[in-house]
Protein backbone atom coordinates (compact mmCIF):
# COMPACT_ATOMS: atom_id res chain seq x y z
CA UNK A 1 0.00 0.00 0.00
CA UNK A 2 2.78 2.66 0.97
CA UNK A 3 4.42 1.40 -2.30
CA UNK A 4 1.05 2.79 -4.21
CA UNK A 5 0.98 5.61 -2.14
CA UNK A 6 4.61 6.63 -3.28
CA UNK A 7 3.66 6.21 -6.68
CA UNK A 8 0.74 8.37 -6.41
CA UNK A 9 2.13 11.14 -4.93
CA UNK A 10 5.33 10.90 -7.51
CA UNK A 11 2.28 11.48 -10.57
CA UNK A 12 0.72 13.96 -9.04
CA UNK A 13 4.12 15.82 -8.45
CA UNK A 14 5.16 15.48 -12.20
CA UNK A 15 1.58 16.80 -12.92
CA UNK A 16 2.16 19.82 -11.36
CA UNK A 17 5.19 20.35 -12.67
CA UNK A 18 3.93 19.64 -15.95
CA UNK A 19 1.66 22.11 -15.62
CA UNK A 20 3.57 24.96 -13.37
CA UNK A 21 6.00 25.05 -16.54
CA UNK A 22 3.16 25.29 -19.31
CA UNK A 23 1.39 27.66 -17.54
CA UNK A 24 3.13 31.11 -18.09
CA UNK A 25 0.21 32.38 -15.04
CA UNK A 26 2.67 30.02 -12.70
CA UNK A 27 6.03 30.76 -14.44
CA UNK A 28 8.22 33.35 -12.84
CA UNK A 29 7.27 36.47 -14.81
CA UNK A 30 9.86 39.13 -13.98
CA UNK A 31 7.98 42.94 -14.00
CA UNK A 32 9.38 46.76 -13.41
CA UNK A 33 6.69 49.34 -13.09
CA UNK A 34 4.57 49.51 -15.85
CA UNK A 35 4.12 46.01 -16.96
CA UNK A 36 1.83 42.99 -15.53
CA UNK A 37 -0.01 39.62 -16.84
CA UNK A 38 -2.17 41.96 -19.00
CA UNK A 39 -0.30 45.11 -19.93
CA UNK A 40 2.57 46.94 -21.16
CA UNK A 41 2.29 50.79 -20.45
CA UNK A 42 3.96 52.52 -23.32
CA UNK A 43 4.94 56.55 -23.33
CA UNK A 44 5.34 58.73 -25.86
CA UNK A 45 6.08 62.62 -26.68
CA UNK A 46 4.69 63.53 -30.13
CA UNK A 47 4.66 67.45 -31.37
CA UNK A 48 0.88 67.35 -32.31
CA UNK A 49 0.73 71.04 -32.25
CA UNK A 50 3.50 74.05 -32.92
CA UNK A 51 6.10 74.15 -35.71
CA UNK A 52 6.89 70.41 -35.90
CA UNK A 53 3.16 69.10 -35.75
CA UNK A 54 3.54 67.49 -39.44
CA UNK A 55 5.71 64.71 -37.37
CA UNK A 56 2.06 64.24 -35.70
CA UNK A 57 1.27 61.75 -38.22
CA UNK A 58 4.15 59.64 -36.92
CA UNK A 59 2.37 59.19 -33.38
CA UNK A 60 -0.51 58.44 -34.88
CA UNK A 61 0.51 55.39 -36.74
CA UNK A 62 2.08 54.03 -34.01
CA UNK A 63 -0.90 53.76 -32.02
CA UNK A 64 -2.78 52.63 -34.60
CA UNK A 65 0.06 49.78 -34.76
CA UNK A 66 -0.32 48.86 -31.38
CA UNK A 67 -4.34 48.69 -31.63
CA UNK A 68 -3.53 46.17 -34.65
CA UNK A 69 -1.15 43.90 -31.99
CA UNK A 70 -3.91 44.32 -29.72
CA UNK A 71 -6.73 43.43 -31.08
CA UNK A 72 -4.96 40.05 -32.50
CA UNK A 73 -4.07 39.32 -29.06
CA UNK A 74 -1.07 41.59 -27.53
CA UNK A 75 2.35 40.98 -26.94
CA UNK A 76 2.82 37.22 -25.43
CA UNK A 77 -0.83 37.77 -24.13
CA UNK A 78 -0.34 41.12 -22.84
CA UNK A 79 -2.26 44.60 -24.32
CA UNK A 80 -0.16 47.53 -25.05
CA UNK A 81 -1.45 50.64 -23.30
CA UNK A 82 0.13 53.75 -25.68
CA UNK A 83 0.26 57.09 -23.21
CA UNK A 84 1.34 59.95 -25.93
CA UNK A 85 1.67 63.88 -25.07
CA UNK A 86 2.04 66.71 -26.85
CA UNK A 87 5.10 68.62 -26.26
CA UNK A 88 4.38 71.12 -29.26
CA UNK A 89 8.51 70.62 -29.53
CA UNK A 90 9.51 72.60 -26.97
CA UNK A 91 11.86 71.44 -24.33
CA UNK A 92 10.44 72.75 -20.81
CA UNK A 93 7.25 70.80 -22.44
CA UNK A 94 9.04 67.80 -23.15
CA UNK A 95 10.60 67.51 -19.57
CA UNK A 96 6.93 68.32 -17.97
CA UNK A 97 5.43 65.27 -20.08
CA UNK A 98 8.75 62.47 -19.72
CA UNK A 99 8.06 63.07 -15.87
CA UNK A 100 4.38 63.29 -15.82
CA UNK A 101 4.98 59.57 -17.85
CA UNK A 102 7.44 58.17 -15.28
CA UNK A 103 6.16 59.28 -11.95
CA UNK A 104 2.15 59.65 -12.56
CA UNK A 105 1.65 56.87 -15.26
CA UNK A 106 3.89 54.70 -14.12
CA UNK A 107 5.26 54.03 -17.94
CA UNK A 108 7.47 50.75 -18.78
CA UNK A 109 9.15 52.99 -21.08
CA UNK A 110 9.34 56.22 -23.15
CA UNK A 111 9.09 54.61 -26.99
CA UNK A 112 9.71 56.81 -30.13
CA UNK A 113 9.44 60.09 -28.80
CA UNK A 114 10.32 63.05 -31.40
CA UNK A 115 13.16 65.38 -31.89
CA UNK A 116 16.89 66.37 -31.09
CA UNK A 117 16.55 69.09 -28.60
CA UNK A 118 13.40 67.56 -26.94
CA UNK A 119 14.52 64.36 -26.69
CA UNK A 120 18.37 65.75 -25.60
CA UNK A 121 16.42 68.35 -22.44
CA UNK A 122 15.07 64.23 -21.17
CA UNK A 123 17.67 62.26 -21.89
CA UNK A 124 19.60 63.01 -18.67
CA UNK A 125 16.51 62.33 -16.06
CA UNK A 126 15.89 58.78 -18.27
CA UNK A 127 19.04 57.81 -17.32
CA UNK A 128 18.80 58.59 -13.71
CA UNK A 129 16.15 57.11 -13.75
CA UNK A 130 16.76 53.98 -15.10
CA UNK A 131 13.90 53.94 -17.91
CA UNK A 132 14.79 53.33 -21.41
CA UNK A 133 14.44 56.35 -24.46
CA UNK A 134 13.83 53.70 -26.42
CA UNK A 135 14.28 54.66 -30.63
CA UNK A 136 14.50 58.20 -30.06
CA UNK A 137 13.10 59.73 -33.53
CA UNK A 138 15.50 61.79 -34.08
CA UNK A 139 19.04 61.20 -36.21
CA UNK A 140 21.17 62.67 -33.57
CA UNK A 141 24.06 60.97 -33.66
CA UNK A 142 24.00 61.05 -29.50
CA UNK A 143 21.70 58.91 -29.55
CA UNK A 144 24.44 56.00 -30.11
CA UNK A 145 26.28 56.26 -26.90
CA UNK A 146 25.59 53.22 -24.96
CA UNK A 147 28.71 53.73 -22.33
CA UNK A 148 27.56 56.94 -20.94
CA UNK A 149 23.67 56.95 -21.85
CA UNK A 150 22.49 52.93 -21.74
CA UNK A 151 19.17 53.74 -21.50
CA UNK A 152 18.80 55.93 -24.35
CA UNK A 153 19.07 54.47 -28.53
CA UNK A 154 18.07 55.95 -31.76
CA UNK A 155 16.43 54.48 -34.67
CA UNK A 156 17.03 55.77 -38.00
CA UNK A 157 20.28 56.47 -39.74
CA UNK A 158 21.86 59.40 -38.13
CA UNK A 159 21.82 63.16 -39.36
CA UNK A 160 25.51 63.12 -39.72
CA UNK A 161 25.75 59.61 -41.56
CA UNK A 162 23.24 61.06 -44.00
CA UNK A 163 25.27 64.18 -44.30
CA UNK A 164 28.43 62.36 -45.06
CA UNK A 165 26.45 60.76 -47.98
CA UNK A 166 25.63 64.08 -49.52
CA UNK A 167 29.37 65.36 -49.20
CA UNK A 168 30.55 62.10 -51.05
CA UNK A 169 27.77 62.59 -53.75
CA UNK A 170 28.55 66.44 -54.35
CA UNK A 171 32.44 65.73 -54.33
CA UNK A 172 31.82 63.20 -57.49
CA UNK A 173 28.85 64.77 -59.35
CA UNK A 174 29.78 68.28 -59.22
CA UNK A 175 33.28 68.21 -57.70
CA UNK A 176 33.42 72.68 -58.47
CA UNK A 177 30.16 73.27 -57.22
CA UNK A 178 29.26 76.15 -54.54
CA UNK A 179 27.38 74.75 -51.49
CA UNK A 180 24.84 76.94 -49.93
CA UNK A 181 23.38 75.58 -46.75
CA UNK A 182 20.31 75.92 -44.65
CA UNK A 183 20.34 74.47 -41.14
CA UNK A 184 18.03 74.50 -38.42
CA UNK A 185 20.21 76.93 -35.50
CA UNK A 186 19.53 73.71 -33.09
CA UNK A 187 21.35 70.11 -32.29
CA UNK A 188 19.64 68.57 -35.13
CA UNK A 189 21.09 71.63 -37.91
CA UNK A 190 24.38 71.49 -35.88
CA UNK A 191 24.80 67.49 -35.98
CA UNK A 192 23.85 68.00 -39.80
CA UNK A 193 26.53 70.41 -40.67
CA UNK A 194 28.82 69.00 -38.27
CA UNK A 195 28.57 65.15 -40.90
CA UNK A 196 28.22 67.47 -44.41
CA UNK A 197 31.96 68.95 -43.38
CA UNK A 198 33.16 66.09 -41.96
CA UNK A 199 32.54 64.52 -45.25
CA UNK A 200 33.38 67.18 -47.40
CA UNK A 201 36.87 66.68 -45.45
CA UNK A 202 39.99 69.08 -47.04
CA UNK A 203 36.52 70.51 -49.41
CA UNK A 204 34.82 71.82 -46.39
CA UNK A 205 35.84 75.11 -48.56
CA UNK A 206 33.06 74.42 -50.81
CA UNK A 207 30.69 75.70 -48.60
CA UNK A 208 30.41 79.96 -49.13
CA UNK A 209 27.28 80.20 -47.14
CA UNK A 210 25.88 78.69 -44.25
CA UNK A 211 22.17 80.20 -42.74
CA UNK A 212 20.88 79.63 -39.76
CA UNK A 213 17.26 79.87 -39.14
CA UNK A 214 14.74 79.66 -35.31
CA UNK A 215 11.87 77.60 -35.62
CA UNK A 216 10.16 80.36 -34.07
CA UNK A 217 10.96 82.23 -37.18
CA UNK A 218 7.17 82.53 -38.91
CA UNK A 219 9.26 82.30 -42.79
CA UNK A 220 12.47 81.66 -44.30
CA UNK A 221 12.24 83.65 -47.14
CA UNK A 222 15.19 86.08 -46.44
CA UNK A 223 17.95 83.47 -45.70
CA UNK A 224 16.40 81.66 -49.12
CA UNK A 225 17.64 85.17 -51.14
CA UNK A 226 20.45 85.60 -49.52
CA UNK A 227 21.57 82.26 -50.05
CA UNK A 228 20.96 82.79 -53.72
CA UNK A 229 23.14 86.30 -53.61
CA UNK A 230 25.78 83.90 -52.36
CA UNK A 231 26.19 82.61 -55.75
CA UNK A 232 25.29 79.06 -54.79
CA UNK A 233 25.14 76.36 -57.29
CA UNK A 234 24.37 73.55 -54.83
CA UNK A 235 21.99 74.03 -51.94
CA UNK A 236 21.47 71.75 -48.93
CA UNK A 237 18.33 72.28 -47.07
CA UNK A 238 19.11 70.66 -43.17
CA UNK A 239 15.03 71.67 -42.60
CA UNK A 240 11.87 70.43 -40.84
CA UNK A 241 8.85 70.02 -42.82
CA UNK A 242 7.20 73.19 -42.31
CA UNK A 243 10.67 74.80 -43.17
CA UNK A 244 11.20 72.90 -46.01
CA UNK A 245 7.77 73.17 -47.88
CA UNK A 246 8.87 77.19 -47.46
CA UNK A 247 12.10 76.87 -49.00
CA UNK A 248 11.03 74.88 -52.21
CA UNK A 249 8.59 77.63 -53.06
CA UNK A 250 10.98 80.63 -52.34
CA UNK A 251 13.74 79.65 -54.72
CA UNK A 252 11.26 78.74 -57.27
CA UNK A 253 9.77 82.17 -56.89
CA UNK A 254 13.27 84.12 -57.41
CA UNK A 255 14.50 81.46 -60.02
CA UNK A 256 16.80 79.56 -58.41
CA UNK A 257 17.62 76.53 -59.68
CA UNK A 258 21.08 74.69 -57.43
CA UNK A 259 21.60 71.48 -57.27
CA UNK A 260 18.49 70.92 -54.48
CA UNK A 261 19.33 68.36 -51.82
CA UNK A 262 16.64 67.90 -49.06
CA UNK A 263 17.17 66.10 -45.48
CA UNK A 264 15.19 62.84 -45.08
CA UNK A 265 13.41 64.04 -42.01
CA UNK A 266 11.52 66.27 -45.14
CA UNK A 267 11.22 63.95 -47.89
CA UNK A 268 7.90 63.38 -47.17
CA UNK A 269 5.80 63.69 -50.77
CA UNK A 270 2.83 64.35 -48.86
CA UNK A 271 3.96 66.35 -45.71
CA UNK A 272 6.33 68.16 -47.73
CA UNK A 273 6.56 68.08 -51.35
CA UNK A 274 2.48 68.14 -52.26
CA UNK A 275 2.46 70.87 -50.01
CA UNK A 276 4.97 73.10 -51.81
CA UNK A 277 4.28 71.89 -55.52
CA UNK A 278 4.62 68.80 -57.29
CA UNK A 279 5.77 71.01 -60.43
CA UNK A 280 8.50 73.16 -58.56
CA UNK A 281 9.83 69.90 -56.60
CA UNK A 282 11.20 68.25 -59.44
CA UNK A 283 14.69 66.64 -60.05
CA UNK A 284 15.37 67.45 -55.34
CA UNK A 285 17.52 65.01 -54.36
CA UNK A 286 17.60 63.26 -50.74
CA UNK A 287 18.33 59.89 -49.49
CA UNK A 288 16.29 57.39 -47.91
CA UNK A 289 16.08 54.44 -45.82
CA UNK A 290 12.00 53.71 -46.33
CA UNK A 291 9.46 52.61 -49.37
CA UNK A 292 7.16 55.49 -50.37
CA UNK A 293 3.70 54.86 -50.03
CA UNK A 294 2.81 57.11 -52.79
CA UNK A 295 5.24 54.26 -54.98
CA UNK A 296 3.38 52.33 -57.11
CA UNK A 297 6.75 50.33 -57.54
CA UNK A 298 5.76 48.51 -54.21
CA UNK A 299 2.08 48.19 -54.75
CA UNK A 300 3.38 44.52 -55.10
CA UNK A 301 5.60 43.94 -52.53
CA UNK A 302 4.56 41.70 -49.10
CA UNK A 303 5.48 43.98 -46.78
CA UNK A 304 3.95 47.09 -48.82
CA UNK A 305 0.67 44.94 -48.92
CA UNK A 306 0.60 44.14 -45.12
CA UNK A 307 1.01 48.43 -44.74
CA UNK A 308 -1.85 48.94 -46.95
CA UNK A 309 -3.96 46.08 -45.19
CA UNK A 310 -3.02 47.80 -41.79
CA UNK A 311 -4.01 51.28 -43.17
CA UNK A 312 -7.50 50.39 -44.60
CA UNK A 313 -8.41 48.46 -41.18
CA UNK A 314 -6.57 50.37 -37.85
CA UNK A 315 -5.91 54.21 -39.48
CA UNK A 316 -8.07 54.61 -43.03
CA UNK A 317 -7.56 58.34 -42.00
CA UNK A 318 -3.98 58.29 -42.56
CA UNK A 319 -2.10 59.60 -45.48
CA UNK A 320 0.09 57.07 -47.15
CA UNK A 321 1.70 59.58 -48.86
CA UNK A 322 3.15 61.07 -45.71
CA UNK A 323 6.65 59.46 -44.81
CA UNK A 324 5.72 59.79 -40.66
CA UNK A 325 3.14 57.09 -41.58
CA UNK A 326 5.35 54.78 -42.86
CA UNK A 327 8.40 55.66 -40.56
CA UNK A 328 5.23 55.03 -37.77
CA UNK A 329 4.49 51.93 -38.50
CA UNK A 330 8.39 50.88 -38.71
CA UNK A 331 9.40 51.86 -35.65
CA UNK A 332 6.04 50.59 -34.11
CA UNK A 333 7.31 47.20 -35.58
CA UNK A 334 10.34 47.14 -34.06
CA UNK A 335 9.17 48.23 -30.63
CA UNK A 336 6.54 45.14 -30.66
CA UNK A 337 9.99 43.02 -31.49
CA UNK A 338 11.66 43.45 -29.15
CA UNK A 339 8.43 43.37 -26.44
CA UNK A 340 7.98 39.91 -28.09
CA UNK A 341 12.12 39.16 -27.63
CA UNK A 342 11.27 39.81 -23.57
CA UNK A 343 9.12 37.37 -23.30
CA UNK A 344 8.59 37.46 -19.36
CA UNK A 345 10.99 39.24 -18.32
CA UNK A 346 9.20 42.45 -18.86
CA UNK A 347 12.17 44.59 -16.54
CA UNK A 348 13.42 47.55 -17.90
CA UNK A 349 16.80 46.03 -17.51
CA UNK A 350 15.91 43.47 -20.27
CA UNK A 351 14.30 45.73 -22.50
CA UNK A 352 17.84 47.47 -22.93
CA UNK A 353 19.32 44.30 -23.21
CA UNK A 354 16.98 43.14 -25.81
CA UNK A 355 16.83 46.06 -28.13
CA UNK A 356 20.51 45.96 -27.86
CA UNK A 357 20.11 42.08 -29.35
CA UNK A 358 18.62 43.15 -32.92
CA UNK A 359 19.95 40.86 -35.75
CA UNK A 360 19.08 41.31 -39.37
CA UNK A 361 15.10 42.30 -38.46
CA UNK A 362 13.65 43.80 -41.53
CA UNK A 363 10.43 45.75 -40.64
CA UNK A 364 8.01 45.95 -43.41
CA UNK A 365 8.25 49.14 -45.00
CA UNK A 366 12.14 49.26 -44.77
CA UNK A 367 14.11 49.21 -48.35
CA UNK A 368 15.14 46.12 -49.58
CA UNK A 369 18.38 45.63 -48.09
CA UNK A 370 18.18 47.92 -45.42
CA UNK A 371 18.58 45.41 -41.90
CA UNK A 372 18.16 46.48 -38.74
CA UNK A 373 21.57 45.71 -36.36
CA UNK A 374 22.65 46.37 -32.74
CA UNK A 375 24.56 45.07 -30.30
CA UNK A 376 25.59 46.39 -26.70
CA UNK A 377 28.51 48.10 -28.02
CA UNK A 378 26.32 49.57 -31.40
CA UNK A 379 23.07 51.56 -29.90
CA UNK A 380 22.63 52.79 -33.79
CA UNK A 381 20.16 50.51 -35.23
CA UNK A 382 19.85 51.70 -38.82
CA UNK A 383 23.35 52.39 -40.81
CA UNK A 384 22.31 52.50 -44.70
CA UNK A 385 20.31 54.56 -46.60
CA UNK A 386 19.80 54.88 -50.76
CA UNK A 387 20.15 58.38 -52.31
CA UNK A 388 17.09 58.93 -54.38
CA UNK A 389 15.74 61.82 -56.94
CA UNK A 390 12.08 63.46 -57.05
CA UNK A 391 10.07 62.87 -60.54
CA UNK A 392 6.46 63.42 -61.51
CA UNK A 393 4.92 62.53 -58.31
CA UNK A 394 7.34 60.21 -56.41
CA UNK A 395 11.23 59.71 -55.56
CA UNK A 396 12.60 57.35 -57.58
CA UNK A 397 15.48 55.55 -56.03
CA UNK A 398 19.04 55.31 -58.27
CA UNK A 399 22.62 53.45 -57.49
CA UNK A 400 23.16 51.22 -54.73
CA UNK A 401 22.09 51.07 -51.03
CA UNK A 402 24.99 52.67 -49.10
CA UNK A 403 26.29 52.16 -45.84
CA UNK A 404 26.83 55.41 -44.27
CA UNK A 405 29.59 54.08 -41.93
CA UNK A 406 32.04 53.46 -44.38
CA UNK A 407 35.92 54.84 -43.73
CA UNK A 408 34.06 56.56 -40.57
Amino acid sequence: MTAVRCQVAALLAAVALCTAMDSPALAQAKYDSGASDTEIRIGNIMPYSGPASAYAAIGKAEEAYFNKINAEGGVNGRKITFISYDDAYSPPKTVEQARKLVESDGVLLIFGSLGTSTNSAIRKYMNEKKVPQLFVASGASKWNDPKQYPWTMGWQPSYASEARIYAKYITKEKPDGKIGVLYQNDDFGKDYLKGLKDGLGAKASMIVLQEAYDTSEPAIDEHIVKLKASGADVFISITTPKFAAQAIKKAAEINWHPVYIVSNVSASVGGVIEPAGLEISQGILSASYLKDGSDPQWNADDGMKKFYDFLAQYDPKANKLDAGVVFGYAAAQTMVKVLQMCGDDLTRENVMKQAASLKDFEPDTLLPGIKINTAPDNFAPIEQLQMMRFKGRKWELFGDVISSEIGH
